[in-house]
């Protein structure tokens, strides 16, 4: 499988008409935060394929249509789910098994891919999507129960999460607004997730690292575009898989 990732800048190689043809061949695609949902709308019209996002820090004029978290917010009384759908998959506070997404294992026996996300950035200034690492991890053990429901069934916690923030330390920086959170990481090592997609992290210089290997997880910065590939390396039994990530850089 191809991802093509995307966050935080409107990237003209994507935002045009011959995004088709250059990026036709993904098979999803992620958005890790701070682009509008006009983009994300675009996106998905000029794809067609299933693409999951979260909110960041910005761009949040449609995030009070989604803030479902462990802290009891609801949508407001005015929420139009045909409205505010976009086509795209909310990923945060939740796990996704999309019915398109699946590999094939040696003896025909098909495996969903598993994505789960989180919304937000760390607390900064006290605006929307920021949180505190305690309110976070709140958030991150309110899944632990469709996480072991995976394991269970698939052998897997999670395939492919997707935030805005960063690890703490992963990529991040030392100002307040770019902290990354410590319970990240407490999640990588308890969960596995075999890609860690995030925003958040502007790469001005071409040289600033963007992945990053962490146990067995792959933390990649998502920052304007960047494809995946994901494929499966399935045991002897053919039952259970560890990925083989690369990233497509010449893309």
């Amino acid at each position: 499988m191809k991802f093509l990732c995307v966050s935080d800048q409107i990237d003209p190689l994507i935002y045009s008409t011959s995004v088709k043809e250059r990026y036709g061949d993904v098979d999803a695609v992620f958005c890790a935060g701070d682009l509008s949902m006009e983009y994300v709308d675009f996106i998905v019209d000029s794809l067609s394929k299933p693409t999951f996002f979260v909110f960041g820090n910005h761009d949040l004029s449609e995030y009070k249509y989604y803030k479902k978290t462990a802290f009891g917010d609801i949508p407001e009384d005015n929420y139009d789910i045909a409205k505010h759908s976009h086509g795209a998959d909310y990923a945060s506070n939740r796990t996704i098994k999309n019915k398109f997404l699946n590999f094939k294992s040696p003896s025909g026996k098909k495996t969903p891919l598993l994505i789960a996300g989180i919304t937000g950035t760390l607390r900064y200034n006290n605006g929307q999507a920021q949180f505190t690492e305690a309110q976070m991890k709140r958030q991150l053990i309110a899944m632990i129960p469709a996480l072991f429901w995976n394991k269970l069934r698939y052998g897997r916690y999670c395939d492919v999460f997707l935030t805005h923030a960063s690890p703490r330390h992963i990529h991040d920086k030392e100002d307040p607004c770019h902290k990354g959170f410590e319970c990240f990481n407490w999640f990588i090592k308890k969960f596995n997730p075999s890609l860690f997609i995030h925003g958040h992290i502007h790469l001005y210089d071409l040289q600033a690292k963007r992945v990053t290997e962490t146990g067995k997880t792959t933390v990649v910065n998502a920052y304007s575009h960047l494809v995946v590939e994901f494929e499966p390396k399935f045991n002897e039994k053919g039952d259970n898989f560890e990925p083989i990530i690369s990233i497509l850089s010449d893309r």
